[in-house]
């Protein structure tokens, strides 16, 4: 085995090669290719379906493909298709597939009582009992239905909401109209701030 043969494996080598005498001048051809490269396949080879989304972190809406294989997403990217983004998405976009896939990810409801130490967990069932048991208890005793004048409010200062820059428009729309239905006035969204 000779010089050549023995280091041609090192990529800048075999490119530096093939630019000077293989008729690859800018080494982005064969010579940049490896068998480590050559066994490589696109995750979204795989996927079985694809399905067109809106990147949840602003107010924007880019267009994002979403591509699922058994279920499951392996990949998300900007959708070329569409007219706000054109295929780009920004950092935050690019890495949404972590907010499903991420091991890290919390997938419980952690909870901790009034004046508690301990964090517990609860299952979701019962989280959202408590979350709409508090609700409908906080309009109870905050309604007003009458001004000092005699007016009709028909509102309560005792829920107030602020949508995240996660939300897409459509979740804001339905938090708004949420807010709205329980009398509430106080509804902002944080991506317009």
């Amino acid at each position: 085995m000779g010089l050549r043969e023995t280091f041609l494996p090192w990529p800048v080598l075999r490119q530096a090669l093939a630019a000077v005498g293989g008729g690859d001048r800018l080494g982005r051809g064969a010579a940049a290719r490896s068998g480590r490269t050559d066994a490589l396949t696109p995750r979204i080879a795989t996927a079985d379906r694809v399905a067109a989304s809106v990147c949840p972190y602003c107010a924007v809406g880019c267009g994002q493909l979403v591509y699922v294989k058994d279920e499951q997403v392996v990949q998300i990217e900007g959708d070329p298709a569409s007219p706000v983004s054109r295929g780009r998405l920004c950092p935050k976009g690019a890495a949404t597939k972590q907010l499903v896939t991420n091991p890290l990810r919390e997938t419980r409801v952690r909870y901790r009582r009034p004046h508690g130490t301990e964090w517990e967990d609860l299952d979701l069932d019962t989280a959202m009992g408590m979350i709409a048991d508090r609700v409908i208890a906080t309009r109870a005793q905050t309604w007003t239905d009458r001004d000092d004048q005699g007016r009709r409010l028909r509102r309560t200062m005792g829920i107030a909401a602020l949508g995240g820059a996660t939300l897409d428009n459509e979740e804001n729309y339905l938090i708004k109209k949420l807010g709205t239905a329980l009398g509430a006035v106080q509804i902002e969204n944080q991506a317009r701030i």
